[in-house]
């Protein structure tokens, strides 16, 4: 994802090895097209496989389809490359060739990776998940929207379509960022669906080491985000320090543990980034900051329901983008990525008590 310095084989593979705390580990075929998958089957090598959590996550096709630039590979279920009578072969396909990179037999999760319109909603691409976990490859099923933020309803009602199925999902969810993931909390609890949360640390900045916008690489992913947005957060994480300090926490580790605390939300997935320039922290010291949370058992209890609320109103992102998958402001044909509101997501809204016109739209466009 071209974040900050790249980093040795040696040095990757010391990260990714689990252990001393940090017992779950995360990959996605698509990244580097198979290289991540090889990278950290290189650092399970010699690992006791009952030692540590594995979750894959299978959906871009870049075994068949063109790369589109920034858009990257297209979803599997991409009309253009097959029918939904071959979704099925194409899942089994993929999560066996993305095992094999591994070097492992299963995966403990498999994840439908950055769905589409029809990912969400297609009988045929969850009747091939199934019979990936019905075959012994993979011991659980779960749903990863994005990559950008959003798809709430749809999430929601995947869910509720396929109840039975889906164990896991993974959405976005920080104390900076917590609009809008905490709109799916209640219903992911009510259907027993555990939620992974990714880019807790908010692109770096509970880590410490974040001064600016500006010293980003061209091609590092946090340049998409507004200008101003590091001096911004940098601000609201002042306010939030004494709650960390109240509990002899790191910014980091208060970001997990208020986290922890939500609904449904049982496994964080933070970003760590080896920055640039002389005051960047070594990821060494990132990653053990990560674990020594992760060997708490009391990490989701740390916080009271009144400083889960305030740490909650200082980070309030409310309407600060317009968001992907289904929306009411949407115009035009459907994208890969963003789609109109349709009656069906409308009622799901209705069942869940969100009102799309006002909690899924930008400030400006709701004003």
């Amino acid at each position: 994802m071209h974040f900050g310095e790249a980093l040795d084989d040696a040095r990757l593979q010391a990260l990714l090895r689990p252990g001393d705390g940090v017992d779950t580990v995360i990959t996605a075929d698509a990244y580097g097209a198979g290289e991540a998958d090889r990278a950290l089957g290189a650092a399970l090598r010699g690992c006791e496989r009952e030692c540590y959590c594995l979750i894959g996550a299978v959906g871009h096709d870049f075994y068949t389809g063109e790369r589109e630039g920034a858009k990257g590979f297209p979803r599997f279920t991409d009309p253009r490359l097959r029918t939904a009578s071959h979704y099925a072969d194409y899942i089994r396909m993929a999560t066996e060739r993305s095992l094999e990179r591994c070097g492992v037999e299963r995966f403990d999760v498999l994840l439908l990776h950055n769905p589409d319109h029809t990912g969400y909603r297609s009988e045929a691409v969850w009747r091939g998940m199934q019979a990936v976990r019905e075959g012994g490859l993979a011991d659980a099923l779960g749903v990863a929207p994005g990559p950008a933020n959003g798809f709430t309803l749809d999430l929601i009602a995947c869910l509720e379509r396929f109840a039975g199925l889906i164990d896991w999902a993974m959405i976005i969810l920080s104390p900076m960022e917590p609009w809008p993931g905490e709109l799916v909390l209640q219903a992911a609890a009510a259907h027993r669906v555990g939620l992974i949360t990714r880019v807790v640390d908010y692109g770096g900045v509970f880590f410490g080491d974040v001064a600016s916008d500006e010293g980003f690489g061209e091609h590092d992913h946090r340049r998409f985000r507004p200008r101003g947005w590091v001096a911004d957060a940098s601000t609201r994480l002042a306010a939030m320090r004494p709650y960390a300090e109240r509990h002899g926490l790191t910014p980091l580790q208060l970001a997990c543990a208020w986290n922890l605390a939500q609904p449904a939300v049982r496994c964080v997935a933070p970003t760590l980034i080896q920055e640039r320039g002389p005051g960047a922290r070594p990821i060494e010291d990132k990653r053990a900051e990560l674990a020594s949370l992760g060997r708490r058992a009391d990490a989701g209890r740390l916080l009271s329901e009144r400083e889960l609320l305030a740490i909650r109103r200082i980070g309030d992102n409310t309407g600060c983008m317009a968001l992907k998958g289904s929306s009411p402001i949407h115009e035009g044909p459907a994208g890969p990525d963003r789609w109109r509101l349709d009656s069906e997501l409308s009622a799901v809204a209705g069942r869940w008590g969100i009102d799309p016109e006002r909690q899924l739209v930008p400030i400006a466009a709701g004003a």
